[in-house]
């Protein structure tokens, strides 16, 4: 029988307007920002629908509005369908700060708890690492094997590490910018046409990243969690995982370690899935699905009209 996986996007998606339609159509969605906003001290909505765009860009800001959108989007479906996520979909999985997505969708984590976890967990990535001492840089067309040898060279400038492996020929590295700035020069040398600098504000799913995986152990440890009722797909293990304990320590391992979207994508369609469903802002999950199950169905829903399309309603 043909399956179904859920996917939650991460950081980079964001943009102003992002749930804006959906909160217009949905007192569900509604539901979720409010509650999201009372949650955190602040409106966050405002902030979703009209900007600025630096403000939501700023990694404490861009988490928490991305679940925002995720679940308001889930809970929408749930409403119109009047099916629950186990009869929604038979995998979930969330692109590093999605994973918190995935798992409260899973039931995992209660949106309160999930919201103030990604708000912490964007301050904390943040102070991590004195602004422009870390950089990430995109190596566009190379295989795992010529993003290791990279590294390997690259490593005598400083802390380098591969931070996302997202599809094939889509690898991203993660350190200290002298050593990023040289895995960039190597990649070239060795014949990468495109190697991009990233704009963000920190080095993410590296090492450097060690001080926020200790807040966020910390921070997990206090927070109730329940057993998933959807098979979850880690970032960390690029499996399936139920056990509320397991997810926790996979979380604070994620902080430090690489994304393995290609293999996550990959084990959902080993396992059956024929149809993706990314919830939410953007389209960037639907673009790298496409990339690995070109025969699949790929949808990205983020209006009503989209979550009608989808769910033949």
């Amino acid at each position: 029988m043909a399956k179904t996986g859920f996917l939650f996007p991460g950081q980079g998606s964001q943009t102003p307007g992002m749930a804006s339609a959906l909160a217009a159509q949905s007192p569900k969605a509604r539901d979720i920002l409010e509650e999201i906003d009372n949650t955190l001290g602040f409106k966050l909505s405002a902030l979703m629908a009209e900007g600025p765009a630096d403000e939501l860009q700023l990694t404490q800001n861009a988490q928490p509005a991305l679940f925002a959108s995720s679940l308001a989007t889930l809970k929408t479906i749930e409403e119109a369908t009047g099916k629950s996520i186990d009869q929604l979909c038979d995998f979930v999985a969330g692109h590093s700060l999605g994973e918190y997505s995935a798992l409260c969708a899973a039931q995992t984590f209660e949106v309160a708890s999930t919201a103030s976890l990604l708000r912490l967990r964007g301050e904390a990535m943040q102070r991590a690492v004195p602004v422009g001492e870390g950089a990430m840089a995109a190596l566009l067309g190379a295989d795992l094997e010529l993003a290791d040898a990279v590294v390997g060279e690259a490593s005598a400038a400083g802390l380098v590490e591969i931070a996302n492996d997202n599809a094939a020929g889509q690898i991203v590295v993660s350190g200290a910018t002298k050593a990023v700035e040289a895995a960039m020069q190597i990649a070239r040398d060795k014949g990468l046409r495109r190697v991009i600098s990233l704009p963000v504000s920190a080095p993410f799913h590296c090492a450097m990243m060690a001080p926020a995986a200790d807040v966020m152990a910390t921070a997990l440890d206090k927070t109730v969690m329940r057993d998933a009722g959807v098979p979850v797909v880690c970032n960390i293990t690029a499996g399936s995982e139920q056990s509320a304990d397991q997810l926790r320590s996979n979380l604070v391992a994620q902080v430090t370690g690489r994304v393995r979207w290609r293999e996550t994508m990959e084990y959902m369609v080993a396992n059956g899935v024929t149809r993706f469903v990314e919830l939410g802002t953007g389209k960037v999950l639907s673009g790298l699905a496409k990339r690995a199950a070109p025969e699949a169905e790929i949808l990205s829903v983020d209006t009503l009209e989209d979550i009608q399309s989808a769910f033949n309603l």
